[in-house]
């Protein structure tokens, strides 16, 4: 997978404004998404474990800098990916979550003191924890019933897995039943295969005429998930167990006791795994590991360390995709040296002008590398980047690949520095860089001002019309919007949905016919014209583009493709005002600013001013307005549905103040957020809940001015409780 670049792409996060911040979720989380797929159901990965880890943290910066921009759907609140349909599925009884990473001694240090700040403890009392090797491989679930092995699970999205049970029954080091175990035990580990094994394999597939894996991880995998279990039978698969899921009673008071359990009912748990009582033992394990990691005989990318005491994990709890408890110290990454052969630039959907480095190939952390971004023209005046340069690229960090440095000593005499572009490389249009509305400042981005007539962008548009968060018509991808284009089908969205009604009246022909010699079109032996060979491809197009003619509000919005407006503000749009009539007629009221329909739309949580001059820009032009109008007349989007309540207090916005006896703010504030709550930092007129502890002051007398509801920590305890 070759993830879009963005001029954000390698920019610091705290140098990012709202918009960037926006693109760049939209640009990273395609990128997740993809790679997910590729790693989880099909056993390919396509991205390296470091480029993936530098997205998720990316993703995790950024939303922690705008966090009115986090989607609900965003893949920092997931892991894994769904179960593929060629398995059963088998829902976990205990969510199935991965780990937060840390890259350096900094980032470890900051976990430990967020554990001992949440569970408001001092520095002289111990926080231990555990720290053992990152297993490269496949996680797994076997779910113990009265001793038996009854279900093993992959981990597929953390909560539903693939059913692989008949094949972890084939593998030696996974036991079939236990003595003196609970009665129910879900333990949890890593499926792996050994270089050695790994090399043998591949061997003998070569000699077999077959295809190779990859790697190890790709091998365990893919061997683990075989329709056929005697294939797995084949395959030398080892199991390592360290954690657990649903268990009919305790198993121990601390991680490390429970690992020893663990070996006690015969799995196997790493024998470099190592209890340690401070920070600096951590660090100096994991430099051991480090160290030793060539001769292990098996991939790990990491060290992961866990809180010993089991009760302070319970108290910790999770967030999101991950556990407060537990933390995965990656590897550094790899970096390698290659020459920059040219610099091309391309242009984007919204007439963005991105520079790409094309790269002699080069191999980085067993992955070759061609491509990277370069930015936009600050990054390349910064560092100098010239045709012709020996550079330095990264795969890790923040994007991935990158340019680190040039390699001043190797350039070559005469070369030139590189002049960005003032016109559009495709239309000729001129290329400006836009002023910020809501600072007034330049904008970085140097963007193309051809608009729709712009080939680049005509087609961008209509290929994101019918993404898969956008409008999604079956049969109609990237490659059919493109061509479709070029043979002047479709011009604008509303043109999808007059493919029918043109071929019909003959005034356009999306048949493939096999023609003859003299171009007519090939009979059989009887003289019939034979049928075009993509009938089938067309009907399930029209039926495709059928199904789409009643659309939610929220895609509707999305797939216009309106500057600043991307799947999270389209649904905060579609919320706000329920229907196309409310937000069209809004938006070209709210032309004006200081307007009630512009005022109206600042109230809306997440949309500010540049959001907003990104909505009425866009309704402000005659040819949009067009196009909405002609799109309109062919679908209809459908009224918004009222979120719905799934707790007491999901939904409404609930302000801590004073002190809390038997938690933490943090441990509060986390429960209400699990529960669908927002919680705030002061008391206003939106305010639902104020949850006062001893010593309340000015919020509780602000609540009572205003008159919210107040209610004690016990009141608030009962009332999530149900």
């Amino acid at each position: 997978m070759t993830a879009k670049k963005s001029k954000t792409a390698a920019a610091p996060v705290g140098s990012l404004d709202e918009t960037q911040a926006e693109a760049e979720i939209t640009r990273v989380i395609a990128a997740i998404v993809a790679a997910d797929e590729a790693y989880y159901n099909e056993d390919r990965p396509e991205i390296s474990d470091a480029e993936y880890d530098a997205l998720r943290r990316r993703l995790l910066l950024v939303e922690k800098k705008f966090p009115k921009l986090k989607r609900k759907d965003s893949p920092s609140n997931k892991v894994g990916a769904p179960p593929s349909a060629k398995f059963e599925k088998a829902r976990h009884a205990a969510p199935m979550l991965s780990l937060d990473n840390a890259f350096n001694d900094e980032d470890v240090a900051d976990f430990a003191k967020r554990v001992r700040k949440f569970l408001g403890l001092g520095n002289d009392e111990t926080v231990a924890f555990t720290a053992e090797p990152k297993i490269d491989g496949l996680s797994l679930n076997l779910r113990y019933e009265a001793g038996v092995l009854k279900v093993a699970a992959t981990r597929g999205d953390g909560e539903v897995g693939e059913n692989v049970t008949v094949n972890a029954l084939t593998v030696a080091d996974i036991p079939k039943t236990l003595k003196n175990a609970p009665n129910i035990l879900e333990v949890r580990g890593e499926i792996y295969m050994a270089h050695a094994d790994f090399e043998a394999l591949n061997a003998g597939l070569e000699a077999a005429g077959e295809e190779k894996f990859a790697n190890p991880r790709n091998a365990a995998a893919g061997s683990l998930r075989q329709l056929d279990a005697a294939i797995t039978a084949q395959r030398p698969l080892k199991f390592f167990a360290y954690a657990w899921g649903e268990v009919s009673e305790d198993l121990a008071e601390t991680q490390w006791q429970a690992l020893q359990r663990f070996k006690k009912l015969a799995f196997e748990i790493n024998p470099f795994t190592k209890r340690c009582k401070t920070v600096d033992e951590v660090l100096s394990h994991y430099r051991k590991i480090e160290e030793t990691r060539a001769t292990l005989g098996y991939d790990i990318d990491g060290v992961v360390y866990k809180v010993d005491r089991l009760d302070y994990q319970a108290r910790l709890g999770f967030v999101s995709r991950h556990p407060r408890w537990a933390i995965a110290h990656k590897f550094p990454a790899e970096k390698a040296t290659t020459v920059l052969e040219d610099i091309e630039i391309q242009v984007g959907r919204t007439g963005k002008l991105t520079p790409v480095a094309r790269l002699k190939p080069v191999t980085v952390g067993g992955v070759v590398v061609s491509n990277a971004t370069l930015h936009n023209a600050d990054e390349i005046e910064r560092k100098d980047v010239r045709k012709g340069d020996t550079v330095v690229i990264q795969r890790a960090g923040d994007v991935i690949p990158q340019i680190v440095e040039v390699v001043k000593e190797k350039r070559k005499k005469g070369a030139r520095k590189f002049v960005f572009p003032d016109r559009c490389p495709v239309c000729d249009s001129h290329a400006v860089n836009e002023v910020n509305p809501a600072t007034g400042k330049a904008d970085v981005d140097r963007r193309c001002t051809g608009g729709l007539i712009c080939a680049a962008q005509a087609v961008e548009r209509l290929k994101h019309f019918v993404s898969r968060l956008a409008f999604d018509i079956e049969g109609l991808g990237e490659k059919q919007v493109a061509s479709f284009y070029e043979q002047e089908l479709i011009k604008e969205p509303a043109d999808i949905f007059t493919l029918k009604a043109r071929q019909e009246a003959g005034d356009i022909d999306l048949y493939r016919y096999d023609l003859d010699d003299d171009g007519e079109r090939k009979r059989d032996k009887s003289g019939n014209e034979k049928p075009p060979t993509n009938a089938k491809s067309v009907e399930n197009l029209f039926a495709g583009i059928e199904e789409r003619r009643k659309i939610s509000l929220e895609r509707f919005i999305n797939a216009l493709g309106i500057r600043h407006v991307g799947e999270t503000n389209a649904r905060l749009f579609a919320q706000h005002y329920g229907s196309i009539d409310g937000f069209y007629q809004a938006a070209v009221a709210a032309a004006k600013e200081g307007s009630p329909a512009y005022e109206d739309m600042l109230t809306i949580d997440g949309v500010g001013a540049l959001v907003a001059r990104g909505v009425i820009d866009f309704f402000e032009e005659p040819h949009n307005r067009d196009a909405v109008d002609n799109l309109l007349r062919e679908v209809t989007p459908q009224k918004a549905k009222a979120v719905a309540a799934s707790s007491a207090v999901a939904g409404k916005t609930v302000v801590f103040t004073g002190s809390l006896e038997t938690m933490t703010r943090n441990e509060a504030k986390a429960q209400a957020q699990a529960l669908g709550a927002k919680v705030a930092g002061s008391v206003s007129a939106k305010t639902d809940l104020v949850v006062a502890g001893p010593g309340a002051g000015s919020k509780l007398k602000k609540a009572e001015e205003l008159g919210v509801a107040v209610v004690s920590e016990q009141e608030w305890r009962a009332m999530v409780a149900h």
